[in-house]
């Protein structure tokens, strides 16, 4: 049930996080596992399920019969020693297996039921011959009981240090460190105007160091609702590849988000109104990667692919929301809806750029799983952009040109529909792809500008070791396939001769991403990877681009 409950990021994927929390937290939903409470053990006689209390009377023991062959036996040790335990339900269940451990268990407590009646003096009820007895078997089975008393002396101590340690009872603290080192080839570009000529040279091709620290606090409301904090800190990104808005069709990473300071990523506030109904609202990481359930199951930038492009769809970034509201319906066992109103700038109020007349995003997701191993959805957004662009930062994202009287984009009303499907052909072999349209226009005028994109991919899970991960990704970035709007408002024409004439880009940008994660530990990875483009900005006479890249991640 807490699955249902939308956990607020900000692209880098830590549902998981806020999901553990619900899971450990919600008394509603889930006690608190055994392994938090005791080692894990198959044969550890202790279960929470039927605890054992001690009995005085043989007779208490339903299932102890008179004429049991043990009957002397059970009531020698109950009614002399009181060292016999029954279950909850008045049994005794003497007919199942013994285990060891429960046999050094019973043993340990005639042991200190013997010693409570020598400190008190009536040692008399304790024959030679039983004590003999229970001296051999308590060097019988010292290993036994060493290693139960170890168990108990290790459960002492990490309680202890769970107490010490626990940051609060109602908000649990998450946190994730990235840092990345990335560097690409020389290369040329046809820049200047793009007439077929190599005229520049890429600036940005010397080695740099990203990173983004990010801290989540996931404080609980009530046993249905918590609040989702998050702040970010980012420095560092990659150089433009040239000057004009042809750098808008570079590759941007994963974990590239400068902030240059601390500043709040997440501010939402989630709700289960239902067991199948959840409600997630806010001003800040109300965005679609937040709400929208990845069919993609590796997806995240911290431990999955490297580049932003191979997150998700570029159409389930569009329009970059902060503040907004979200639902998440599980209407049947395998089918669920996700639908989300989210705006650019919500607090802004300047006319333009509110919560309802600036940049604003309406989508909904139907996502199915129609057996174990496939996961599809299919998703239609509708999104109005102040400036003409869909802030999805991948590919052709800016769909107008500026204006030089006025120095602004002519805005845009996108629609845009797409569909993931990820396939699990074995454990360790997980296949998918998807694929977007978008078609823009500007309102009050005639014409439109028509972009695609897709992705095919392969995941190895547990690659050569368990926790381990491979990746192969191989896409189109958006691309402009036509575009009749205004005159001076197309961008494939404007970049070519700067009339801005009707017609689609003249080339086709293809991305090769592979990378293996190596997880060093639960908390710590390191991934290398290298990202090969072809046709940058969709450009056929610029030179491909090669990228090498080395991800470290720590997380807690």
């Amino acid at each position: 049930m807490a699955w249902l409950l939308i956990a607020g990021v900000n692209g880098v994927a830590q549902k998981a996080l806020a999901q553990e929390y619900i899971n450990t937290v919600t008394t509603q939903e889930s006690k608190v596992k055994n392994d938090n409470i005791i080692p894990s053990s198959p044969s550890f006689p202790l279960s929470p399920e039927d605890p054992m209390a001690q009995v005085t009377s043989v007779s208490q023991l339903k299932d102890v019969q008179t004429n049991d062959w043990a009957f002397q036996a059970l009531q020698s040790l109950v009614e002399r020693y009181g060292c016999i335990a029954g279950y909850p339900d008045s049994s005794y269940r003497g007919n199942r297996a013994l285990t060891r451990y429960e046999f050094a268990a019973g043993v340990n407590a005639c042991l200190d039921r013997v010693n409570e009646l020598i400190a008190t003096a009536t040692s008399d009820l304790v024959t030679r011959k039983d004590l003999a007895i229970i001296q051999k078997l308590q060097s019988e089975f010292a290993p036994e009981l060493a290693t139960f008393r170890g168990r108990v002396d290790s459960l002492e101590a990490r309680t202890a240090e769970i107490k010490a340690n626990q940051f609060s009872t109602t908000t649990k603290l998450n946190g994730l460190l990235i840092v990345g080192i990335q560097g690409r080839t020389n290369n040329r570009g046809d820049v200047n105007l793009r007439d077929g000529q190599k005229d520049t040279n890429d600036a940005g091709t010397n080695t740099n160091i990203i990173s983004l620290a990010q801290l989540y606090l996931t404080s609980q409301i009530t046993p249905s609702s918590y609040l989702f904090t998050g702040l970010i800190d980012g420095r560092g990104k990659t150089s433009p590849r040239f000057t004009n808005s042809v750098s808008r069709n570079d590759v941007l990473l994963g974990y590239e988000f400068p902030t240059d300071g601390l500043i709040i990523s997440d501010l939402n506030f989630h709700w289960l109104v239902t067991d199948r109904l959840a409600i997630m609202v806010g001003t800040e990481g109300v965005s679609m990667p937040a709400a929208f359930r990845g069919p993609n199951r590796v997806e995240s930038a911290a431990t999955g692919p490297l580049s932003y492009f191979a997150q998700r769809n570029p159409i389930l970034n569009m329009g970059y929301g902060h503040g907004g509201i979200a639902i998440d319906w599980q209407f049947a066992k395998r089918a669920s809806l996700q639908a989300i109103y989210t705006s650019y700038q919500p607090g802004n109020p300047g006319k333009g750029s509110g919560l309802f007349d600036g940049t604003t995003t309406t989508g909904v997701q139907l996502l199915l799983t129609p057996t174990n191993t496939l996961d599809l959805s299919l998703y239609y957004v509708n999104n109005y952009s102040s400036n003409g662009c869909l802030l999805t930062f991948v590919g052709d994202e800016c769909l107008t040109t500026v204006n030089t009287s006025t120095g602004k984009s002519a805005p845009l009303q996108t629609n845009a529909v797409g569909a993931t499907l990820t396939w699990q052909i074995s454990p360790r072999i997980t296949a998918g792809a998807w694929g977007g349209y978008t078609k823009s226009y500007i309102p009050g005028q005639s014409g439109n500008v028509e972009t695609t994109n897709y992705m095919v991919f392969l995941n190895f899970p547990d690659l050569f070791a368990r926790g381990n991960l491979g990746g192969i990704y191989v896409g189109q970035p958006p691309k402009i396939t036509s575009s009749n709007l205004s005159v001076g408002n197309n961008v494939p024409d404007f970049i070519n001769t700067g009339l801005g004439r009707a017609g689609g880009q003249p080339g086709t940008t293809t991305q090769i991403e592979a990378f293996y994660r190596f997880q060093l530990t639960d908390n710590i990875s390191i991934t290398p990877g290298i990202i090969q483009i072809f046709e940058p900005g969709n450009t056929p006479d610029s030179d491909s681009v090669t990228i090498g890249i080395m991800r470290s991640t720590f997380s807690f």
